[in-house]
């Protein structure tokens, strides 16, 4: 006797609409389908006809192009439109889907009894936001539901192997979720990492004594090699004498998931020990989406992230966003639960907000071929949308070098390719890799980098990859996308952090120490700019690849293997631009 998931799947391709439907509505093509339950997850039977689903449905922006356009003109540090950015209603009406797009997915949802008025829409009007049953979402995608369980969180979650829809939506429809994405909050991966072998400083008082006017990196003392401090870097990257001035209008955003929280006691004895003249500082938390705020439970990632973004550019006003996740599935619940897409929903909140941090970091991901390929395009291109309004958005760049494990891909023929991550790959953000000592600096071995699989290369990089790949040569030929985004984009320390953790210090490491301790050079950055009158840096990258770049320090030695392969790989950066 087949299993009820196993049944499920085999009669996949035979579920369809109510009899009553048009043939324009029940003409299925597939949108996205796994050919196999992803890794990590169990099928455990059907969802209840009557279980509530957060459903979004993502239309097609009729301008998009032309939002990328103006992202690339007003980036562009040669561009007569560089730095004048977006404003929310400009931006809004850029990603507004087409008139044409809108009367057919409500005809749609009207021919499944669902009234279309009622539906949420954000973000110019591009996202819908709606209440339905499983019962409603399997007829409206031809989708068999189930109830799914991942091994080592413990989580228990509603999602489908495939899903289609008519083919009359298929050029207005971007995504649909939820559906195919099982990336979950508490499975995804966040990019630090405790180090029990380094021994911990209990202050950095001396140190930042001698550093309080470096005349060149030469004075950086070799104990920042071993573990790093706010001290260390504020002078590894010349930022030890500047005040920031601007602190009325500039700002800095931390995105937090994983029910992790930024702790206000361990920040003030971080301050304490290793930023005296900061004590009494603190950020703003806000709470998005059921995210949390236990000050009884501090998490090592969100402390990481908000001792390193405020000990750098203090006094700079910083925000944790607290993103929550969904409780486990409760099978006799009437509650519309979160869809459990952290991107998706923190973008889209703050798209919603008119007035944004103009620096942003965020040290999350997940293996590439882990998204769906159109939620990851939907959530890449939401990043743009934040890029033209002025923002600088920093990812960092994952810690299994060229990935982790055995490399297979998931598509069903177990061929070893280097795996890139996500958003790390998506080529409308500022990916940063670490790096390890001081005179030099030198790549960590852990650090994430590679090509996409799923986002072409961009204009801004080309002329450096191509460096790059000359300089490679045929080293690890058919193992990466030689046409694909190329990351990091740059680097910065990554190894021996000291970080307070209930009231105690600890060694950490990882591209997730490496990215705030970049954010904060950059809200420095955009403090400077603002406090001149000028407009923040906003996306980074077409300058990093042009004339900013003879402000950082090229990363020339190290290497980041990975996928169980022990060859020279990729160095920090494919561009070699790295701070």
């Amino acid at each position: 006797m087949l299993s009820t998931c196993l049944l499920a799947a085999v009669l996949l391709p035979f579920v369809s609409a109510k009899p009553l439907l048009t043939k324009r509505w029940s003409d299925y093509e597939v949108k996205h389908a796994w050919n196999s339950v992803p890794k990590g997850w169990k099928c455990q039977g059907s969802a209840p006809a009557d279980h509530l689903l957060d459903m979004r449905i993502a239309l097609k922006q009729d301008k998009f192009d032309d939002l990328v356009t103006a992202l690339y003109e007003v980036s562009d540090p040669t561009h007569e439109k560089y730095g004048q950015h977006l404003t929310k209603e400009q931006v809004d009406a850029l990603v507004a889907p087409h008139p044409t797009s809108v009367d057919l997915v409500d005809e749609w949802l009207t021919a499944h009894g669902i009234d279309a008025s009622t539906a949420e829409r954000t973000n110019g009007g591009s996202w819908l936001r709606l209440p339905v049953t499983v019962d409603q979402a399997s007829r409206m995608l031809n989708a068999t539901y189930e109830i799914y369980h991942h091994e080592n969180t413990e989580e228990y979650i509603v999602r489908t192997l495939s899903y289609s829809l008519p083919a009359a939506l298929h050029p207005h429809v971007g995504v649909v979720t939820p559906t195919t994405y099982f990336g979950t909050m508490r499975s995804m991966r966040k990019t630090s990492f405790l180090q029990p072998e380094i021994k911990p400083i209990d202050n950095d008082h001396e140190i930042a004594a001698q550093l309080t006017d470096p005349a060149s990196l030469a004075t950086v003392p070799s104990s920042c090699s071993t573990t790093i401090t706010p001290a260390c870097l504020r002078a590894l990257y010349n930022t030890t004498s500047y005040v920031p001035k601007a602190t009325d209008v500039n700002s800095l955003g931390v995105a937090g998931y994983l029910d992790e929280f930024a702790n206000n006691a361990d920040l003030q004895t971080f301050f304490s020990r290793f930023r005296m003249d900061a004590v009494g500082a603190t950020f703003q938390t806000v709470q998005v989406n059921g995210g949390g705020n236990d000050q009884s439970d501090p998490g090592v990632e969100a402390n990481l992230d908000i001792q390193y973004t405020e000990g750098i550019s203090f006094p700079t006003p910083n925000v944790y966003f607290s993103t929550g996740g969904s409780p486990p599935f409760v099978p006799d619940s009437q509650t519309p639960t979160n869809t459990n897409e952290p991107y998706l929903d923190w973008l889209n909140f703050i798209l919603a907000q008119s007035s944004i941090p103009q620096t942003f970091t965020t040290s999350y991901g997940d293996d590439e071929q882990t998204v769906p390929f159109d939620f990851a395009t939907q959530v890449c291109n939401l990043f743009a949308q934040l890029g033209a309004r002025g923002s600088s958005i920093m990812f960092s760049s994952g810690d299994d070098g060229v990935g982790g494990g055995s490399c297979t891909t998931n598509d069903g023929t177990n061929t070893v390719r280097f795996q890139p991550n996500f958003p790390a790959s998506c080529p409308f953000v500022t990916t940063v890799g670490g790096t390890v000592r001081v005179n030099p600096e030198v790549a960590v071995s852990f650090s994430g980098g590679g090509f996409s699989n799923y986002f072409a290369q961009p204009s801004y990089q080309s002329a450096a990859v191509k460096t790059f790949l000359t300089r490679l040569g045929t080293t690890n030929a058919g193992l990466f996308n030689t046409t694909g985004r190329a990351y990091p984009d740059v680097a910065a320390q990554g190894q021996g952090f000291q970080v307070v953790i209930g009231g105690r210090t600890s060694s950490v490491a990882g591209t997730s120490a490496s990215s705030p301790t970049f954010a904060g050079v950059i809200a420095l950055l955009n403090d400077f700019r603002l406090s001149q009158g000028k407009s923040p840096l906003g996306f980074l990258n077409p300058i990093l690849y042009s004339t900013g770049a003879a402000g950082f320090n090229d990363i020339t030695s190290g290497s980041n293997p990975g996928c169980q392969t022990n060859v020279r790989l990729f160095y920090c950066s494919p561009s070699q631009v790295c701070l």
